[in-house]
């Protein structure tokens, strides 16, 4: 079986290669910049060019490309853009309206004079160009990780996303609980936006993804905790017998290590709860069972910003599963779809 398992996060998508005859040292793999970042670069070159621009194709991950649209307009440059592509921006239009982004249909797009822009968090034909390059044409089947918030037009996204996976985790969720194939909830535009994209491409969360890569180290024994420090966000969750118990996610700007011990010590024991996590700025907290920190083995540590972790006062374990930390999603993702799009027994 060949699969292409892509983590899109805030700074890069690291992409594998996975095919199942080979050892997974020599599946091909690649970390190149992320949509939102080359999207940003774009817009930030047709400001300084002074060109309006308008925004089609697909909702996809802000961030970046979000900021570069507002300096765009802070330029006193136009930007337009079809629904799909302004959900980018703010899940309510009158907001992104407010902002000075006008919405057109796609068939009014010809009578603009602005350069096109197509919004999409997986670049298909980027993708098999660069394989073409080396010769390989890219497989059919695909696992693909992002965040998606859900679409809450009316309410903060953070309380919209903890709300869900406070509902899951409540009805004894495992990881496998979030993996989505062909069964994607409304509430998720920006996988719905992807399957779109890729038909019958599996999805994931891209935290839930790395957690799942991490425990694929078998350095340690569970209940395991696993701290995914990703560029954007940082997402812990604490994994026994198969479940999902507890789950705590931050903007990863915002840590320290004395914060981050702090606040893992107190989600095992279940002392950290959600309105402290959001009244900081981050996401939020659940715990449905505290294990007790003293029963935890060393911590899975992951993500391109784990040096944060360097100044821990705990016992933690920086996690490389089959030796590449940068593709712990993609190893999540990998095993995901073995486990559970195929019916086997998952471990790559």
């Amino acid at each position: 079986m060949k699969l292409l398992a892509i983590d899109v996060g805030m700074g890069t998508q690291d992409i594998l290669l996975y095919d199942s005859e080979k050892n997974i040292e020599n599946c091909f793999k690649m970390v190149m910049p992320s949509q939102t970042q080359i999207i940003a670069q774009r817009i930030t070159m047709e400001t300084g060019s002074k060109k309006d621009i308008v925004l089609t194709g697909e909702t996809m991950g802000g961030g970046p490309c979000s900021v570069a649209v507002k300096r765009h307009l802070k330029a006193d440059l136009c930007v337009w853009a079809t629904e799909k592509a302004a959900l980018t921006l703010d899940d309510n239009l009158e907001n992104t309206k407010k902002m000075g982004v006008v919405i057109v249909k796609e068939d009014e797009i010809p009578e603009l004079n602005a350069s096109i822009i197509r919004m999409c968090d997986i670049d298909k034909t980027a993708l098999s160009q660069a394989f073409a390059l080396f010769h390989i044409k890219i497989p059919e089947n695909f696992a693909i990780a992002v965040q998606d918030h859900g679409f809450s037009p009316d309410r903060s996204n953070r309380v919209f996303r903890f709300d869900y996976f406070r509902d899951i985790i409540e009805k004894c969720a495992t990881l496998d609980s979030f993996v989505y194939k062909e069964n994607i909830p409304e509430r998720f535009t920006r996988m719905k936006a992807v399957e779109r994209t890729l038909p019958g491409a599996m999805l994931m969360d891209t935290g839930i993804a790395a957690i799942r890569g991490a425990i694929l180290d078998e350095k340690v024994h569970p209940p395991y905790l696993a701290v995914n420090i990703g560029n954007g966000h940082t997402l812990s969750g604490i994994i026994d017998n198969g479940a999902l118990i507890a789950l705590m996610e931050h903007h990863t700007q915002q840590m320290t290590p004395e914060k981050l011990d702090d606040q893992l010590v107190r989600l095992c024991n279940g002392t950290i709860g959600f309105e402290e996590i959001f009244a900081d700025g981050g996401h939020g907290c659940f715990v449905q069972e505290a294990v007790g920190f003293e029963n935890i083995g060393p911590i899975l540590v992951t993500g391109p910003k784990r040096k944060i972790m360097s100044g821990s006062k705990l016992d933690f374990h920086f996690a490389a599963p089959y030796g590449d930390m940068m593709l712990t999603g993609c190893f999540g993702l990998v095993d995901a779809y073995i486990h559970y799009a195929k019916g086997q027994k998952g471990q790559i």
